[in-house]
């Protein structure tokens, strides 16, 4: 009798950790109950107990996001995508050393050459901050007007960058690091390694009002930090991530995308996971939020994916 108690309580857990739902109290004092039961009573209540089970899952099912459209770039190979405060979408063409503005259709409104290699460009209000991976530079370009952000370390192939509440975040690529400042005070997070608070080639970063989201691209992973860089989560291992190169963070999840898999990772804000996302994907760099929608930049594909909440 104790075998097959142990048995079935495995079997129970497992398919109901295998569902991302809410833990359900009710749902648990069944199966402490059930486990009391002498063996036959024990077996007509595992079918009660599935029928609630099912039930209980449905009315908690989690939103999915599913295609909507795919937005062609002709000759744009994207590897970064930001939106400005007006709602403005920008484009980094690293192979074409350039910044372009799109409209809804994919249409270029207006273009910035003479980068060198721009990567996971970010806005601040209306400025466009763009890493420029082959000068080893921030440039900040405000309508025609490039300047520079004013650093106090010297940068190795920046890769990503992002602004959020007066801060700043850059994933400083071959220095295998993070730099987390004001413009004037920079820390430095991590150091080259596989462990956790270590990067190996990190390309593209996000800061929230209380944490720092790293996309460690070939650690195939995201790390997960506090403002003064104490590592909190790692996500990627089980979902055997190959090059995650973009990130984005929203009030519900973090989104990443899986280069060579063809693939955009979704998790919750707790680190589980919640979505892969496999259609109409082409070598993804980047992803954002427009006006509710998942836009996903297809660096093979020339095109941005579209999802939308189902």
């Amino acid at each position: 009798m104790t075998s097959m108690k142990i048995y079935l309580a495995v079997v129970i857990m497992i398919e109901y950790n295998k569902i991302k739902i809410p833990k359900n109290e009710i749902l648990e004092e069944q199966v402490a109950a059930l486990l009391s039961k002498p063996k036959k009573i024990m077996i007509r209540h595992i079918i009660t107990l599935s029928i609630f089970s099912a039930f209980f899952i449905r009315c908690q099912n989690i939103p999915q996001w599913t295609y909507n459209d795919n937005i062609p770039l002709n000759d744009i190979t994207p590897i970064g995508i930001a939106i400005t405060n007006s709602n403005s979408i920008w484009v980094a063409d690293g192979d074409h050393n350039q910044i372009i503005k799109i409209n809804g259709e994919g249409s270029p409104l207006l273009s910035m050459d003479s980068l060198e290699r721009p990567m996971h460009i970010a806005a601040n209000g209306d400025k466009i901050l763009v890493p420029e991976y082959g000068l080893d530079r921030i440039s900040v370009i405000n309508q025609n007007i490039q300047d520079t952000l004013p650093l106090t370390a010297e940068l190795d192939a920046p890769a990503g960058i992002d602004f959020h509440d007066n801060q700043y975040a850059i994933a400083d690529f071959y220095n295998q690091r993070i730099l987390y400042g004001s413009g004037e005070k920079w820390i430095s997070i991590g150091k080259e390694g596989k462990a956790d608070g270590e990067f190996y080639y990190p390309t593209d970063v996000q800061i929230t009002h209380d944490k720092i989201y790293v996309a460690d691209a070939y650690n195939n992973r995201v790390q997960v930090f506090d403002t003064t860089g104490k590592h909190l989560l790692t996500l990627g291992a089980n979902e055997k991530m190959n090059a995650a190169t973009g990130i984005y963070v929203s009030d519900r999840e973090i989104f990443v995308t899986d280069f060579e898999n063809d693939r955009l990772v979704i998790y919750n804000l707790e680190g589980q996971l919640q979505q892969i996302i496999t259609e109409n994907l082409d070598k993804p760099t980047d992803v954002i939020i427009v006006e509710g929608e998942i836009w996903v930049t297809n660096y093979k594909g020339k095109s941005i994916s579209t999802f939308i909440k189902s």
